[in-house]
């Protein structure tokens, strides 16, 4: 059984603006300046337009309670944000896993590189992921699809600042988007990505990984699938007899009427911050502070990835050449900060995000109108370049979130309270990259270059990580080796909230991964009787 809060979302019935064009729409993609202001959060979200506004929640709608500003995106409804995802994919390598043992920050990982490096692969082969063999240590290869190309001015880049950098990779980045599709990917009835880049209002073609193209149909040809949505859950039930969960409570979305479902074996993914306001809610007498939390644990050394500095400029690229499509990956560089030993003055490193492309024409017309004005806008212009940072942010324990007393969503669950900031070793590393990125981009030989801090709040990346983290010892961390809590066997959570650490990578492809090993093992457990 899945219990989804939102709405049913059917693969390819209900993508609404799925092939729609520019022109079908009320103002052409933009939103009206009202839907602006009343949702000043989740405008800022680069996929939030006209095109896809019916995915995400909606400010007003779901409220919850920043003590320090954080900016919480969400999806409500089935497939969640499987269905408006960036897709970016990368493995962790085995440095991250090792870091905060090495380097003295968080708890130890009770688990490696290798320990997970199979059930990547069994992602990838189920999801494609799309990617080259590079042969980088710490951005270790998997299983791809044919990589994505780079355009004629990246290749210019790309020559120059690897044959400049010993340390330094620009690579073609690796996404979820079928490049070409294997017999697998046929069975799910999904296609080829048509490179069309509207991926956040669903794909008809199944081009890109989505729960709802791939893993929900497949698992309702078994025949065994359940899949309830409108079932906003309230709380584990916990049965002290037992010493087990035995079920959870649930609230018809609609109805606000409650019903109550038991199973043998609970996963909780309900993404980060509600699955630790899940088990924050989940009280009894034997743990009247959530579920599994006799240690202060749950809830703190919230993280999250440092999005806030990025760089634009020029570059003299071919006037006689374009690319074909919207290619849905950038080109990558992974981190060459700290990662065999401690360089810098801040711990970890970023991964940088760039590419070229083509700026739409300039028209000269003065009276922007009329035939030569459109003729001008139809021509390519000059050649510019982007650059952004993807930075490991290192959990603390004042970073956390925690139930209100006071405050109650529709539904009576406590609202939310956010209390996530950034540090100094945040700083010292965004100051890095704008140097550094600087530094890139005039070897690659671009021009006019300009850096940019966003000052975003965290969580706009929407990588935010931690709250139920595993590790070794129940007295430090929440979850065991196999995501079971440490006092709940039973009770699996393997989405961000499971997080140690949070890697300079996207974390996707992980969650995947240790969602995928967790569920083996349940059901080897189940068999043998443990659970």
């Amino acid at each position: 059984m899945i219990l989804e809060r939102g709405r049913n979302v059917v693969h390819n019935k209900d993508y609404p603006t799925a092939i729609k064009s520019p022109w079908d729409f009320a103002h052409r993609g933009r939103l009206p300046l009202a839907v602006e202001k009343e949702n000043p959060i989740i405008s800022r979200c680069y996929a939030f337009d006209e095109t896809a506004q019916h995915f995400f929640v909606k400010d007003k709608e779901h409220p919850y309670v920043q003590e320090k500003p954080f900016d919480w995106i969400r999806g409500y409804q089935v497939g969640g944000k499987s269905l408006m995802w960036a897709r970016e994919t990368q493995r962790w390598s085995r440095f991250e896993f090792e870091a905060p043992l090495r380097d003295g920050f968080a708890v130890d990982w009770p688990i490696r590189y290798d320990d997970l490096a199979p059930w990547y692969s069994h992602v990838e082969k189920f999801a494609g992921i799309s990617g080259n063999k590079d042969g980088i240590e710490h951005l270790p290869d998997g299983e791809f699809l044919p990589p994505w190309e780079f355009n004629c001015t990246e290749k210019q880049m790309q020559q120059k600042v690897n044959a400049h950098y010993k340390d330094r990779h620009m690579l073609m980045g690796r996404c979820a988007n079928l490049s070409k599709p294997n017999e697998i990917h046929l069975q799910q009835g999904r296609g080829q990505c048509q490179a069309r880049n509207m991926c956040q209002r669903g794909c008809p073609y199944g081009g890109y990984f989505s729960s709802n193209s791939s893993t929900l149909p497949w698992a309702e040809k078994t025949g065994n699938l359940t899949l309830r949505p409108d079932s906003v859950v309230h709380s584990i039930i916990y049965d002290e007899k037992k010493g087990k969960a035995v079920g959870v409570r649930v609230i018809d979305a609609k109805t606000k009427g409650s019903t109550e479902y038991f199973a043998k074996v609970i996963f909780v993914n309900a993404a980060c911050l509600n699955s630790n306001l899940l088990l924050l809610n989940s009280i009894s007498n034997r743990f009247p502070n959530g579920l599994g939390n006799d240690h202060d644990i749950l809830g703190r050394y919230m993280a999250f990835q440092n999005y806030r500095g990025s760089l634009t400029a020029g570059i003299d690229g071919p006037a006689d050449k374009y690319y074909y499509g919207h290619r849905p990956v950038s080109p990558l560089m992974p981190s060459f900060r700290n990662v065999y030993k401690q360089e810098t003055d801040f711990l970890r490193g970023y991964m940088v995000f760039w590419g070229a492309y083509r700026n739409t024409g300039i028209a000269t017309d003065e009276n922007n109108i009329g035939a030569s004005y459109k003729e001008a806008m139809c021509e390519a212009g000059d050649w510019s370049v982007y650059m952004s940072m993807q930075g490991e942010v290192i959990p603390k324990h004042d970073n956390h979130v925690r139930l209100s007393k006071e405050l109650k969503d529709e539904w009576g669950i406590p609202q939310l309270i956010t209390s996530v900031s950034y540090d100094d070793n945040d700083e010292k590393m965004l100051q890095d990259f704008l140097k550094q990125g600087a530094e890139i981009l005039d070897v690659a030989g671009c021009k006019n270059i300009i850096p940019n801090d966003s000052k975003q709040a965290p969580g706009l990346d929407i990588h935010e990580m931690g709250g139920v983290r595993m590790g070794k010892d129940p007295g430090t961390s929440m979850l065991n080796k196999f995501n079971q809590l440490h006092e709940c066997n039973n009770v699996f959570v393997t989405d961000g909230a499971c997080m140690t650490s949070v890697g300079y990578q996207n974390p996707s492809l992980t969650f995947m991964a240790i969602t995928a090993r967790a569920a083996n093992y349940a059901v080897d457990e189940l068999k043998r009787g443990n659970l």
